[in-house]
Order: C-alpha cells, then structure tokens, then sequence
C-alpha cells in the first residue's frame, strides 16, 4: 500500500479573475506565499517518505516550505505539469462566452472531447500522469508521498483512479482548494479515497 497524498499549488496572481492557466508560469500572491507555508508547518508531523512536483516554478514554490521542513529534495517530473489549455490560457470564462459561447457550451458538457485548438487532450494528460504516480507506487512501496501539482490533472487523475468517467471530473470533482490535501491509497487491488480537499490553511475555512 502506497499513500499518495495530492495537492494544489497555492493561490497565483490568476486566481482573482479565474484565468485559465496552464502551461504559463504565474507567480503566488502573498496569500499563495502563506498557503506554501501552511503546508510547510503541515509537513513537519506528515512523516513523509517522498515529494514529488510538477516543474512549475508556482509548484516549486508552493512545496519548497515543505521540502525544507522535512528534509526531503523534491522529485521534479515534467509529467506532472497542468494541462495545457490551448486556445483557452490567459482567459476567464466570461471572456470565452463572449468570444465563443457555442463552443465553451461544448467544452462545458464534454471537456474530453470538445477541446480548445492547440489544447492537450485530456487524455493524454491522464496517460503522462498516471505514469508518473505509477513511478511512485513502484519507487514507494508502502510509503506516503506528498504530490503537488495542478488542479485540472488532479482531477482527472482522480476519476482514472477510482473508474470515473473523465468527462465527469467537473461534476465529481468541482473545485480542489489551493494547498487543500486529498489522500489516495493505491494497492494491487487498486485505489481507494481516503480524504478529499482537506484544507489546511485557517483563511480557507471561513471563504464565501
């Protein structure tokens, strides 16, 4: 048995006009900056075996307090980075639905088939991802693994895990919070949930 628990990096300058971000490199807020330090004082009692990042520099930032706290050199594994949203980067969905409503409607039903031009399929992300937490479940045989990465993979990640139909990982899984932790346990049998969006930041307990 092999626990993997999964985070999201912490809040970025985007996240005030909820821009689609993916492949661009976007800095933390301040507020993201003691989200990354929330995690860090976490990690102190987590008795973690191993960190694993995506290459973002908002990743890397966000499980450096954690790294530091308990002496662990992240794993950094490009597999792990966001999706890429093509067409979409840069963009609130206000601005989408008033530049192409017909196909965000689309996009809003099946983002697994009704893609942006220039994204990655979503299920290719899901394939490099999964190869990377397979890496960790071979590499950390009955151990637990801090995962920090992006909020979109996460999610899909998680329906491949537990035989959800990707489609749906909107619906099932609507918002994953910044540093938030979602553990996972995966055996030969498969994958069970454990916990899911546990904050650990006090200022996310009390948001509207």
């Amino acid at each position: 048995m092999t626990r993997l628990i999964l985070t999201r990096h912490a809040e970025t300058v985007w996240h005030a006009e909820n821009r689609y971000a993916g492949r661009t490199e976007i800095g933390l807020t301040e507020r993201g900056l003691r989200q990354a330090e929330a995690l860090g004082r976490w990690a102190v009692q987590a008795d973690l075996d191993a960190i694993w990042v995506s290459p973002m520099e908002r990743v890397r930032a966000t499980a450096a307090p954690a790294a530091r706290a308990s002496g662990i050199e992240p794993v950094v594994d490009a597999r792990l980075r966001e999706v890429d949203f093509g067409w979409l980067e840069g963009r609130t969905r206000h601005e989408v639905q008033l530049e192409r409503p017909e196909m965000l409607a689309a996009y809003l039903e099946n983002p697994i088939d009704n893609v942006f031009e220039h994204a990655e399929a979503p299920r290719e992300a899901v394939s490099r991802g999964r190869a990377a937490l397979d890496a960790m479940v071979a590499g950390h045989a009955g151990q637990k693994v801090l995962v920090v990465a992006h909020s979109t993979l996460i999610r899909l990640l998680l329906c491949d895990l537990l035989d959800i139909p990707l489609r749906r990982y909107r619906q099932v899984f609507p918002a994953l919070g910044n540093c938030a932790l979602t553990e996972v346990d995966i055996s030969k049998r498969g994958a069970g949930l454990i916990t899911l969006n546990i904050p650990i930041y006090l200022d996310e307990l009390s948001h509207d």
